[in-house]
C-alpha cells in the first residue's frame, strides 16, 4: 500500500466497514468514511479522526452528491470499497422506482465507481465489492424483471444483488484494466452485524438472537476486504476474481457469462442515468 493512500469506505458507519476502516486507519491509510447514519457515521469519524460524508443508496441524487464532493476534495481515491449493502424485508420500491435492494447493493454502488471513475482511472485505483456466498443460490437472472416486480422474497433479491457485485467486477475489469483499475469482490463470512435487523424478516433472527455467538466478528470479516486494499493486484491478488479468506472461490456459473455481465452494465447506465 502506498503512504497514506486514500481509501473511501461505504457502510462504514457500523459492522464489516467501521471494522475495516479502523484496521485501515492503523495500517497507515488515510480513510474517508460513507455511511447513511449521520450519528454513527459522525461518532466513527471521530473515533478515527477522519473525513465523513453522508448519504442514503436508496436515494441515487444522494449518490450524485456524494460523487460530486468527493471528486471535489479527494485528490487521489486509490481505493473505492463499495461494501454499503444489506438484506431487506418486505419489497420496497425507492423514490427513484427501484427494488430497494437492487439499488442499495448494486445500482447504487455502480453509480457512484461509475460518476468517480475518471479519478480512479488516475489513480490507478483499486475498486472493492462486498459480494457474498448467495451469489450461489439466486436461481436465473433475469435482466428484464431486475426490480423484481414478479415473485420477490427477500432472499432471492439478495442474492441475485450479489451475484451482480460480481457481474459488475467483471466487467469493470473488462473494460478498464488497461486503464489502471484493478477490481474484486469478496465474500466476508456470516457476520455478526446488524445487517438485517431493521428490516425484519427470517434472515434477521440469526443477526438479532443468542445465534450471534455463532457468527463471525465484524474484525474477522473485514479481512478479505483490508487485504485487497493494502496488497498489490496482479502480484498479490488475480482482479476480476471472488475472494472468500483470501483465495478465489467458486461463484454462480452465471458469473462467467460476458454477454449477462454486459447486458447488466449496459442496462444499469440507462437506469441510473448516466446515459
Amino acid at each position: 500500500m502506498a503512504d497514506k493512500a486514500t481509501i473511501v469506505v461505504t457502510g462504514a458507519s457500523d459492522g464489516i466497514g467501521a471494522a475495516a476502516a479502523r484496521q485501515l486507519r492503523a495500517a497507515g491509510a488515510s480513510v474517508v468514511l460513507v455511511g447513511r447514519s449521520p450519528t454513527k457515521t459522525e461518532k466513527m469519524a471521530d473515533e478515527l479522526a477522519a473525513p465523513y460524508y453522508v448519504a442514503d443508496f436508496s436515494n441515487l441524487d444522494e449518490v450524485r452528491t456524494l460523487a460530486a464532493r468527493l471528486d471535489a476534495d479527494l485528490p487521489r481515491i486509490h481505493v473505492l470499497a463499495n461494501n454499503a449493502g444489506g438484506i431487506m424485508g418486505p419489497r420496497i420500491v425507492t423514490v427513484d422506482g427501484n427494488e430497494l435492494t437492487f439499488q442499495v447493493n448494486h445500482l447504487a454502488p455502480f453509480l457512484l465507481t461509475n460518476l468517480l471513475l475518471e479519478k480512479l482511472k488516475r489513480s490507478n485505483a483499486t475498486v472493492i465489492a462486498t459480494s457474498s456466498i448467495a451469489n450461489r443460490r439466486p436461481g436465473r437472472l433475469d435482466l428484464g424483471d431486475v426490480n423484481l416486480d414478479h415473485g420477490y422474497s427477500a432472499t432471492s433479491a439478495y442474492s441475485k444483488a450479489k451475484l451482480m457485485n460480481i457481474l459488475f467486477t467483471k466487467e469493470l475489469h473488462r473494460r478498464h484494466r488497461t486503464d489502471g483499475i484493478a477490481a474484486a469482490a469478496f465474500h466476508p463470512g456470516i457476520v455478526r452485524t446488524s445487517f438485517s435487523a431493521e428490516f425484519g424478516g427470517s434472515w434477521s433472527l440469526g443477526y438479532t438472537t443468542v445465534l450471534r455467538r455463532l457468527l463471525r466478528s465484524p474484525e474477522k470479516g473485514a479481512e478479505t476486504l483490508v487485504w485487497l486494499a493494502t496488497s498489490t493486484p496482479g502480484q498479490d491478488w488475480l482482479p476480476g476474481e471472488f475472494y472468500k479468506d483470501k483465495r478465489v472461490a467458486r461463484v454462480n456459473r452465471q458469473a462467467y457469462d460476458q454477454a449477462l455481465a454486459k447486458e447488466l452494465w449496459n442496462r444499469s447506465v440507462e437506469m441510473a442515468g448516466l446515459g
